[in-house]
């Protein structure tokens, strides 16, 4: 009876504090609940935030790569004119040249005219006794004569020329700086595109800090790529399975016209003579030809081991590597270190069937080299080719940059078989 009566009162004080702890969990549940919300809200403004810099991102970097290629063009215009410039120079010096020596040879014939007047040619005119030496002094003067006339009518060619000369100086010296003028124009305005770059890659830096968000952002960039690969890979397969269509038609037409011309001769021989010996005529199918046999220069299946780097460097990274310190990524192809605006050339001949900016690889040229083999250069500065342009191995495609939201300038060169990433130190040779 007392056990029962201890329970009761035991039960009597103990329940409001069990009240009381569950309503202090559901508050602190319903708290927990709304910070998911608003943390979910706040990852939203930040996915969205994020889309919109790597929208001005590829604005100021698609800017920067056709900067950097007018800045190059208006440079080798420069030099041009400085050359030109320097040539004419140089002509003018001889003239300058020309000109004091013909004034000399001028002041010296002047001289021993004044000097000697017209009292020789009077003294001939009035001496009669020897005429035939008269005859040779006077052809002598006219000689003379006519040599300064000459000296004369040269040296007013030399100033006209050289006046000439003086002018198209001027006019260079003028288109020259012309030149400069809107060459720093372009510089100033990619300085002030490269400042804004910064200012969105710093922004863009600050979104990506935390470790899952690099995690997303990469695989969605693989997602992009892969995206974009899968299409040029099934257009590929779609022209190539078109092509053989087309083959396998014209194949069976020349083989239906082969097998009528054969009937139709073996009938007439047959009219002519049923005694002659038949002969079998054999067919001669024509070549095979396919799209998907393009090959642009030899098969790119044979070059493994053999092929040139795309561009002079050291390995930054490595196929297969972990990206950073998330090795949940690996790296589906390498980053070669090099020099802003170095060229970055084909590894074989091929075919550009993408070049444009995407989303984790910037300013990106893919090369199509036949037989399901692809090629992939990326983070470039600017873009030499086109989309369809047929490029030969060794040719200048692009130029090393950093777009794509990297710190250094350095080409990320990837090779895909048959869909597959493959390892581009197999297919290139090794530096020494």
């Amino acid at each position: 009876m007392l056990r029962v009566l201890i329970a009761l009162a035991l039960t009597c004080l103990l329940q409001p504090a069990f009240a009381d702890e569950r309503e202090q969990t559901q508050q602190q549940l319903d708290a927990t609940r709304q910070d998911i919300a608003e943390l979910k809200k706040l990852l939203g403004k930040l996915q969205e935030e994020k889309s919109g810099v790597q929208k001005e991102l590829k604005g100021t970097e698609t800017e920067m790569g056709k900067l950097e290629k007018q800045v190059d063009a208006l440079q080798k215009e420069l030099k041009k004119s400085e050359t030109e410039l320097q040539r004419l120079d140089a002509e003018k010096k001889k003239l300058q040249s020309a000109r004091i020596e013909q004034q000399r040879l001028i002041a010296i014939q002047a001289r021993a005219a004044y000097k000697n007047g017209r009292q020789e040619y009077l003294k001939l005119l009035l001496n009669q006794q020897n005429p035939e030496q008269f005859a040779r002094t006077l052809t002598y003067y006219d000689y003379l004569s006519q040599a300064r006339l000459e000296q004369l009518k040269n040296f007013n060619e030399t100033l006209r020329q050289l006046a000439n000369v003086e002018k198209d100086i001027d006019a260079q010296q003028a288109q020259l700086l012309v030149q400069k003028s809107s060459l720093d124009s372009q510089r100033d305005e990619l300085d002030k595109v490269r400042k804004e770059r910064q200012q969105v890659l710093a922004k863009l830096n600050e979104d990506v800090k935390a470790r899952d968000q690099k995690l997303a952002s990469r695989e969605q960039d693989q997602a992009d790529l892969s995206k974009v690969l899968k299409t040029i890979e099934e257009t590929l397969a779609r022209q190539a399975r078109e092509a053989e269509e087309a083959r396998q038609k014209a194949l069976i037409a020349q083989q239906e016209a082969e097998k009528k011309r054969l009937r139709e001769a073996q009938a007439a021989a047959d009219a002519e003579t049923t005694d002659a010996p038949r002969k079998p005529v054999k067919s001669t199918p024509g070549a095979l030809v396919s799209s998907s046999g393009e090959t642009f220069g030899g098969p790119f299946s044979s070059t493994r081991g053999k092929l040139p780097w795309p561009v002079d460097g050291r390995l930054l990274a490595r196929f297969g590597e972990s990206r950073g310190d998330d090795a949940r990524t690996k790296w589906d192809g390498v980053m070669i270190s090099a020099s802003a605006g170095s060229q970055v050339h084909a590894v074989h001949g091929g075919r550009v069937v993408f070049a444009d900016w995407l989303r984790g690889a910037g300013l990106l040229v893919i090369l199509d080299h036949g037989n399901g083999f692809l090629s992939l250069y990326g983070h470039n500065q600017t873009l030499l080719k086109s989309a369809g342009d047929v490029v030969k191995a060794g040719e200048s495609i692009s130029t090393v940059g950093n777009s794509g939201g990297q710190d250094t300038p350095a080409l990320y060169f990837a090779i895909r078989q048959q869909g597959h990433p493959s390892d581009p130190a197999q297919w290139c040779r090794v530096q020494g």
